[in-house]
């Protein structure tokens, strides 16, 4: 089964993308306007192209929001993170802006994604792209040997990066002691920051994350595997730079009581109490001292009950949303807190890719700088939630309906096979359970399964790859 392909003819995008409503070509004046952008802050920009900045990203990407250099710097790190100044390019009111306000993000397909901004810009004009001058709203942030923000700043600025890794390569130059010396710190900091995460609250699941990749095959023509996403730890010590700084602008918007804001309430005690409940009935050891994010964190990642209990984990991180400051009611601090990163947080480091980042990272600039906040951009914030909750949705769809497919086409055929598997999930009385494949990678429903965290042996009894559906039972 491990040289098993799906072959695209099973696997309809198009379809689906027809189905969700979701166009990739753009109207002829928004093309005609991206591909003649100029940059409307030109006369207000520092210029720092003597930074030695990279961007990292997954192999093949194009529309690279970041560039960074992070070094130690005393005992802590000094943090430059350059990102693309969207809104210096999309003049309000412009064509290209009521599209992109339309579509709200780039959605994700496994045979290319359908971008927020056309591809003369995503990937050209507007992305930090190496040995480009580039047009940059530069964060500068130094971090503590303890992992406090010590200082922050931002500001409009022309930078230009040396190189584009990915992280895969990142990785072993890390682990080999050659890292590129932009990044020389990389490492170090993004640990520092995950337990300095973890301490306020945090929570990091590690949970199987499928995907649908192409592979070509020289005897067919075009397949599709469906796998495990390649993570190393560099991903996430990368992310540690996203967060930080989406964390220092959700903290200069509260204070300044105008921005908008990414949020999750704080766990419930039920929620609590029932990831308390699966530890022990895996016989999981968790100290009274430790956050729900640090006892997952302690968890063997090889485990198969480790697996279940990040599945109930995941409960934790219900009820994320969006908030724009001032909101329409007055409402606590800890309304506007983050629960899932442990503090206040905003998105503004993916604006090719994301909405949203584009207005709150102008709000950061305003109030940075310590000017009024432009009208285009006050206008905006009420409905941006709207948008955002929608283009999510979107996505979010997008995604499991692929995999969907992609596990319907893969089984098709092999109804009555059997395979090894992890219970994920225990049934309830209004759903089965939730088992894990890892060859090929898949998630499903299971009549008869044993408890969470259990290993088991499960048996294809469904298949259906015209509405992407499965079915598995316990044998």
């Amino acid at each position: 089964m491990a040289d098993r392909r799906l072959v695209a003819p099973g696997l309809d995008f198009d379809r689906l993308r027809a189905e969700l409503d979701i166009t990739a070509d753009f109207p002829a004046a928004v093309t005609a306007e991206a591909a003649a952008v100029t940059d409307r802050y030109a006369a207000r920009r520092v210029d720092r192209r003597d930074l030695e900045l990279v961007t990292v990203d997954p192999p093949g990407s194009k529309d690279l929001d970041q560039a960074m250099r992070l070094v130690p710097d005393g005992d802590g790190y000094l943090v430059h993170y350059a990102i693309a100044d969207v809104a210096a390019l999309v003049t309000p009111g412009s064509a290209l802006d009521v599209e992109s306000r339309r579509r709200g993000a780039t959605i994700y397909f496994p045979d290319g994604n359908v971008p927020l901004h056309p591809r003369v810009l995503s990937e050209g004009l507007g992305s930090l792209l190496p040995d480009q001058d580039r047009a940059a709203v530069l964060w500068t942030v130094h971090v503590t040997g303890d992992g406090e923000v010590a200082s922050c700043a931002v500001e409009r600025a022309t930078v230009r990066s040396r190189a584009r890794l990915d992280y895969g390569g990142v990785y072993d130059d890390i682990v080999a002691g050659t890292p590129h010396p932009s990044i020389a710190g990389l490492r170090d900091f993004g640990e520092l920051r995950q337990q300095w995460s973890l301490a306020r609250g945090a929570v990091m699941l590690e949970l199987p994350d499928q995907e649908v990749a192409p592979h070509r095959d020289p005897r067919a023509g075009r397949h599709w595997d469906l796998r495990l996403a390649p993570r190393t730890p560099a991903d996430g010590w990368n992310a540690q730079v996203s967060l930080l700084v989406g964390m220092c602008a959700g903290t200069m918007m509260a204070r300044a009581d105008i921005g908008f804001l990414r949020t999750l309430p704080g766990a419930g005690g039920a929620a609590v109490a029932e990831l308390r409940r699966a530890a022990d009935s895996l016989g999981a050891t968790w100290p009274s001292e430790l956050t729900p994010g640090q006892f997952l964190a302690t968890l063997a990642p090889d485990e198969p009950s480790t697996l279940a209990l990040m599945t109930a984990g995941a409960r934790l991180m219900r009820g994320a949303g969006y908030r724009s400051l001032p909101p329409e009611v007055p409402v606590e601090q800890a309304a506007l807190i983050h629960a899932g990163v442990g503090g206040l947080y905003a998105h503004v480091t993916a604006p090719l890719r994301r909405l949203a980042d584009r207005f709150a990272t102008e709000v950061c600039l305003s109030v940075a700088a310590g000017e009024q906040v432009p009208d285009w951009v006050r206008a905006a914030l009420p409905g941006l939630g709207k948008v955002m909750r929608s283009a999510d949705a979107i996505g979010a769809t997008a995604n499991r309906r692929s995999i969907d497919l992609a596990e319907a086409a893969v089984l098709a055929d092999q109804v009555g096979s059997r395979f090894a598997a992890i219970v994920l999930r225990p049934a309830t009385e209004k759903r089965e359970a939730e088992i894990f494949v890892a060859e090929p990678a898949i998630i499903a429903p299971c009549a008869g399964a044993p408890a969470a965290g259990q290993r088991c042996t499960v048996e294809v009894v469904a298949a259906d790859a015209t509405t992407g559906t499965v079915g598995f039972a316990a044998r």
